[in-house]
């Protein structure tokens, strides 16, 4: 199981489709749909030991450390690596990778950077001067010998459906491992039927032309770890259906600061979805299944039902719930289209069935 530990809900940055959207979207009707619970503190409380003897529970235990940032609280994460040995992942806004001791920071063997793609890009959306700083400190980490693999993590906003170019910047820039999040649907406010209507439109041109540029590069035998990609083909060669992607309320789940188990990070302060707490056995946690059209979805099998918080609480009007879809199953059909291709590559050893194989649950999103 992978687990999501909060260390903090605090951030040090302010970005557009996170903070600036959470504070337009407090007077909405949300807790007629749920129950909130927002006792939780705003730093970790939880007992290491007692995290521990839970942790132990599982022999594929994964920690991913998540906030708010979690980097705001490097010590937790120094004194948790101390005492738990498991495999440890982490997302971070990236903004104080240079502060924590490269010693501890290699036993992160995956960490998720947010990054939206260029400059401009990245810093209209997550404040002036984060992209220089981004950039600056993964240099650095990689200077002082970090070993292990960084994601750029995109948000792609209604307003910018570039995503080719986006994706080609932070190739160019050195990024091998990429996955993105269309922000949609994930708020009660921010609904526009005509500007959605667009970037659908050019956000599924853009995923046709950035599938050939990645398709060009497998022909010469090096397949881009683009996240969205790679999960999806994966599955089509294998013919294995899936469940939810990233693992929510299945095979992945959110440690809050008070130690009460929900079955997302973004879902911690939903009472509805507390699972457990610390003292549960992790083969007893409760699951949340998809729920709705989702079931009657002709790629359920390959999407798995892309988010479980839009899933539930539907804060967006059906139709654009669908245009949602429309990306998703523009995206599948077209790697399917793929896919005789990819196979005979496999079968003249140009590439191999192993290059698209990858970590579930960790992180990157696979349906977006």
């Amino acid at each position: 199981m992978h687990y999501h530990i909060i260390l903090t809900t605090r951030c040090n940055s302010q970005c557009k489709y996170c903070y600036e959207k959470s504070m337009n979207d407090f007077d909405t009707d949300i807790e007629k749909k749920v129950t909130l619970d927002l006792s939780a503190p705003e730093s970790s409380e939880i007992d290491i030991g007692k995290l521990k003897k839970f942790i132990s529970k599982d022999e594929n235990a994964v920690i991913i450390f998540y906030g708010g940032e979690p980097l705001l609280q490097i010590n937790k994460i120094m004194k948790i690596i101390d005492n738990i040995e498991v495999p440890y992942r982490m997302q971070t806004n990236g903004k104080l990778l240079d502060k924590i001791p490269i010693h501890y920071l290699n036993k992160i063997e995956k960490i998720l950077v947010s990054i939206d793609g260029d400059k401009e890009r990245t810093d209209f959306n997550r404040g002036k001067g984060t992209y220089n700083l981004l950039m600056k400190n993964i240099s650095e980490i990689k200077e002082k010998g970090y070993s292990g693999e960084i994601i750029a993590r995109m948000t792609l906003s209604p307003e910018s459906p570039d995503i080719l170019e986006q994706v080609l910047h932070l190739i160019d820039s050195g990024f091998t491992s990429i996955h993105w999040q269309i922000d949609a649907g994930f708020y009660n406010h921010d609904y526009d039927k005509e500007k959605f209507s667009f970037f659908v439109n050019e956000y599924n041109s853009s995923i046709t032309k950035l599938i050939e540029f990645w398709m060009y590069q497998v022909n010469h035998k090096k397949v881009l770890k683009l996240y969205p990609f790679i999960g999806i083909v994966d599955s089509l060669l294998k013919g294995e259906k899936t469940l939810l992607r990233c693992g929510a309320g299945h095979s992945g789940y959110a440690i809050r600061t008070d130690g009460k188990l929900t079955a997302c990070p973004i879902m911690t302060w939903i009472e509805d979805f507390v699972s457990g707490n610390l003292d549960s056995d992790p083969k007893e946690i409760k699951k949340f299944p998809i729920l709705g059209s989702c079931n009657n979805c002709g790629i359920k099998d390959i999407c798995g039902g892309r988010c479980l918080y839009w899933n539930y609480l539907k804060l967006w009007p059906e139709e654009g719930n669908e245009l949602i879809c429309d990306t998703i199953k523009h995206l599948v059909t077209q790697l399917n289209i793929k896919i005789p291709e990819i196979k005979e590559l496999i079968k003249k050893g140009v590439i191999s069935n192993k290059d698209f194989e990858y970590e579930k649950y960790f992180g990157p999103e696979i349906i977006p």
